[in-house]
């Protein structure tokens, strides 16, 4: 019995799912003709990884499934193009595993975050507070207006009323100032 193709409106999982005899037999024809070769070539790109070298002869072979106007012999060598979207995928995967960071297995906990201790939140805000009151109002609202609102330079140069640029220097010049304020009054680190 033939399985009929889902019409095109069906979820993509059902399109995907759904194969007919004929793609079942290019598959199995595709598979006994170059499976073997294809997997040699896919274990070299994997360097020996037997299970990512199966995983990469099959999402070739899926990938030869769902494009077979790519397997037309007046187009090229079946082959050639096997090999190249292996090494393709090969690539691919290799970005993205290098993209990411590695994982680190520990068998200690991290250590807890320290308790926060409210009065030297409390100094801390003081002495900010006193260091900002020490620059000049065109700083200091510069600073409220990007650190403390939290708004882009954009935003920011739209509420004081000056070109981005301005907002841009203004900023630099404004935590020099305020390193220099609070170095002043015994604040390091």
């Amino acid at each position: 019995m033939q399985e009929r193709t889902p019409p095109p409106d069906s979820p993509p999982r059902a399109r995907e799912t759904a194969i007919s005899d004929h793609d079942a037999q290019l598959l199995r024809a595709l598979h006994d003709e170059h499976a073997e070769a294809l997997f040699g070539y896919a274990l070299r790109l994997v360097n020996g990884d037997r299970p990512r070298a199966e995983d990469l002869v099959q999402e070739t072979l899926l990938r030869a499934w769902r494009h077979p106007e790519s397997l037309d012999p007046r187009r090229g060598s079946v082959r050639a193009w096997l090999f190249t979207t292996a090494r393709n995928l090969a690539i691919d995967a290799w970005r993205r595993r290098s993209n990411r960071p590695g994982e680190v297995f520990t068998d200690q906990l991290p250590d807890q975050p320290g308790v926060v201790d409210e009065a030297e939140r409390a100094v801390e805000a003081w002495t900010v507070a006193e260091a900002l009151s020490r620059l000049s109002p065109t700083h200091r609202d510069v600073l409220v207006e990007c650190f403390y609102q939290g708004r882009s330079v954009a935003e920011a140069a739209a509420r004081l009323g000056v070109p981005p640029g301005t907002v841009k220097s203004r900023t630099h010049y404004a935590l020099r100032s305020l390193r220099l304020v609070l170095a002043e009054m015994g604040v390091t680190g």
